[in-house]
């Protein structure tokens, strides 16, 4: 039994960017744990708005049975105003709690700055200098963030393993429609017609029916 470990910048990155991993190594018997850095704040977000989309995570993680999810509740889209370490040390508690054998973060070129904030947090907490560290440390992409920053080498996201969800597709998108707040008609990046999309084109890349796209960033073996 392994504890997997999902860093989300924002409710439903985990769905988007890991989420056929999620509900994989779930039916494997794995243990798997999400943390939620953000909550959106007034006045840019409304207390209506955020309370739905804090029970449609709810929701969706227990439907997929997810073993704890953490809420740090930092500022949506103002991570920049924060101080940098108590962002690491609010990840590096949770680290220390889950103790995980692998970790999944955003890619570090994502355009959406608290995507880059969370992965260089993510990455001072996961120093292999802990003996919680994990052993595996990924970078999963993100349709609507992942491709759409300003293109050269260090902002590419080039994957290098490819996870086989051929029989979770289906579970995945049912997922994500949990997250009805943050759902919009295709072609939006945030459609369940792209999520189905770019999971096939994955596939097609590994000869899979489906897959997800990862970036190993650190294997221990």
């Amino acid at each position: 039994m392994k504890k997997v470990l999902v860093f989300a910048p924002h409710p439903d990155d985990e769905i988007i960017g890991a989420g056929g991993m999620i509900i994989r190594s779930i039916s494997e018997g794995n243990e798997v744990y999400i943390a939620i850095v953000t909550k959106g704040c007034p006045p840019l977000f409304s207390e209506i708005g955020v309370e739905k989309v804090r029970n449609e995570t709810r929701t969706c993680h227990a439907s997929l049975g997810i073993t704890k999810t953490y809420f740090l509740d930092f500022p949506a889209v103002m991570l920049e105003q924060q101080q940098r370490y108590e962002i690491n040390q609010k990840i590096l508690d949770v680290v220390k709690e889950v103790s995980p054998d692998e970790a999944y973060i955003p890619h570090i070129g994502d355009m959406q700055k608290d995507h880059q904030i969370v992965a260089e947090s993510c990455m001072v907490a996961l120093r292999p200098k802990y003996s919680f560290s994990p052993s595996q440390i990924y970078a999963y992409e993100t349709l609507s963030e992942t491709g759409w920053n300003i293109p050269n080498i260090q902002n590419e996201f080039i994957p290098n393993v490819f996870v086989d969800i051929s029989e979770y597709l289906e579970q995945k998108c049912q997922a994500m429609k949990y997250y009805a707040s943050q759902l919009a008609d295709f072609p939006a990046a945030r459609s369940i017609e792209a999520i189905e999309a770019l999971a096939k084109y994955r596939g097609a890349l590994m000869n899979m029916k489906a897959a997800e796209a990862y970036m190993l960033i650190r294997s221990i073996i």
